[in-house]
């Protein structure tokens, strides 16, 4: 299949300006890449080109548009085994060896952890507090010392992914504004982080980038109840998450608040209304924020506009989630069924469905 933009067409047009900020460009430092599905693509066969149509890795690909961090969620056992531990140490050294500064994203589950769903990992339920918060110390410490050992240490990570109610659920889940239960396992994984590497940055993550009433509620429940973290994580998507002069409000308010930089470690927007496989895509309007198009021009247009409100407002970067996710059969969403479950994100990636990337997308330095 051909790239479905010519380098012709590319050259032809200028690339989307950024637009013009105030900023601390020495604090704007994590141009990042979740690209935790990449590894899997790759054994399956999926090729990866550059703005010019030529072969090469996709680090450096992705690094040839501005990002220098990547971003790798772990699962404590995932049915798949995709995104285990010994998978995340091995995607761990391709990434390093490309030069890429690496964030781990303990789901602490064996599936996917969001909002919605924070299931234990089987091996530990019926846990109670003392005992999950020695299973989270021994596994965060586990994980990041294997990575360490092998020269591949992290340069930052995530106590669960988009906690907004808790996590390790139902022991640390959020009951009636407690916040006690799960500052201490909050605190587990922090101690064993530093324990692993001082240098490690310790970020806890919500997504709760749209309202600030949640945020405060949230980061200030678990800072009465006494929790550690270095960075205030955020997940931000147009469609969900409100305009970007309220994602403006909420960081600079946070970053007061806490005293702590705000990163927004999510954020993604579709270059077209097009499925390349059996599964419907999640986001399916042709503009989905703001009269943006869902087009690869429409993509880059959103993804800096997040980067330069972001970095106006003083976060210090933005994560763009799965842009290596291609529709390549085999490479679904659903640990118990890999192979055939699809993939509903295909549309938002920053690479087509030929395996080119969006010329027009940019980190922005």
């Amino acid at each position: 299949m051909k790239p479905s933009l010519t380098v012709a067409a590319f050259l032809a047009v200028a690339l989307i300006p950024a637009p013009a900020v105030a900023h601390d460009s020495s604090a704007w430092r994590m141009r990042g890449a979740d690209v935790s599905t990449l590894q899997r693509s790759l054994e399956l066969g999926q090729r990866f080109y550059d703005v010019r149509g030529r072969r090469d890795n996709p680090y450096d690909i992705l690094k040839q548009a501005g990002a220098n961090y990547v971003r790798l969620r772990i699962w404590n056992d995932p049915a798949s085994g995709y995104s285990n531990k010994a998978k995340v140490l091995e995607q761990a050294r391709a990434a390093k060896a490309r030069g890429m500064k690496l964030l781990i994203d303990f789901h602490y589950s064996d599936t996917w952890a969001d909002p919605g769903k924070q299931y234990t990992p089987a091996a530990w339920v019926g846990h109670d507090l003392a005992q999950l918060q020695k299973d989270v110390y021994d596994y965060t410490y586990d994980v990041c010392t294997s990575l360490k050992k092998q020269g591949t240490t992290p340069d930052s990570v995530q106590i669960g992914n988009e906690i907004n109610v808790g996590m390790l659920w139902p022991v640390g889940y959020v009951n009636n504004s407690d916040f006690g239960p799960l500052a201490t396992l909050l605190n587990a994984g922090y101690d064993a982080t530093k324990a692993c590497s001082r240098r490690t940055e310790v970020m806890v993550h919500t997504a709760l980038a749209g309202n600030i009433g949640a945020a405060h509620w949230f980061y200030d429940g678990i800072t009465a109840a006494g929790a550690k973290w270095d960075v205030t994580a955020l997940s931000y998507y147009c469609m969900w998450h409100g305009t970007l002069d309220n994602l403006t409000t909420v960081i600079g308010d946070v970053t007061d608040r806490y005293g702590k930089p705000v990163v927004i470690a999510e954020t993604a927007y579709p270059y077209t209304t097009e499925n390349y496989d059996h599964l419907e895509n999640i986001i399916t309007s042709s503009a989905p924020c703001d009269g943006i198009p869902a087009t690869p021009q429409g993509q880059a247009q959103e993804f800096a506009a997040v980067q330069s409100t972001a970095r106006a407002a003083g976060a210090i970067g933005v994560f763009y989630w799965e842009p290596t996710w291609t529709g390549i059969d085999g490479n679904g969403w659903d640990t118990e069924d890999i192979e055939n479950s699809g993939n509903a994100w295909e549309n938002m990636a920053t690479f087509d469905d030929s395996g080119r990337i969006n010329p027009y997308v940019r980190w922005l330095r």
